[in-house]
């Protein structure tokens, strides 16, 4: 019997949640290059979540795409943060309703009693804090992966 590889779940799509730091790294791998509308962030402090509607880019199937000479995907995922105490950021204009943001990095950043912050930090220096009471995040795909616009995988600059 051999392990699972990325292979074995290409076309199905993800549906994972993070309740520590380490879970949260895996999410914020899936998520480094997402892009979205600012009109796509949702806090509804009633329910205490926070919900953001990305296309992001299929790192899980990047070295695939590359072996078969077939084009990059993203798919549309929806990134929700339950137990949210309140919504701050900074680099956002959220009058923009044109602005499209880039995500760079999930983290938590502990506090008491399994309290702290989720920082979603993005592109030109912006970010968006999230202060909860207890780390509980979910990234699920909701649609079919399609054909990346650009043609390309994200490259990062050393």
């Amino acid at each position: 019997m051999t392990d699972a590889s990325f292979e074995d779940g290409r076309e199905a799509p993800l549906n994972l949640g993070a309740l520590e730091e380490d879970d949260l790294k895996v999410l914020s791998s899936l998520l480094q290059d997402a892009v979205f509308p600012v009109t796509e962030m949702s806090w509804r402090a009633s329910e205490r979540r926070f919900a953001l509607l990305v296309n992001r880019f299929r790192w899980e199937d990047r070295d695939a795409a590359e072996r078969r000479g077939r084009s990059f995907e993203r798919v549309q995922s929806l990134l929700v943060v339950d137990n949210v105490l309140g919504v701050s950021s900074q680099g956002v204009d959220r009058k923009d309703k044109d602005l499209i943001l880039s995500l760079l990095s999930v983290t938590f950043e502990p506090g008491e009693d399994g309290a702290g912050h989720v920082l979603l930090t993005l592109a030109g220096d912006g970010a968006v804090r999230l202060s909860v009471e207890a780390l509980e995040v979910s990234l699920r795909d909701v649609t079919r992966p399609y054909q990346a616009p650009s043609g390309k995988a994200p490259e990062h600059g050393a």
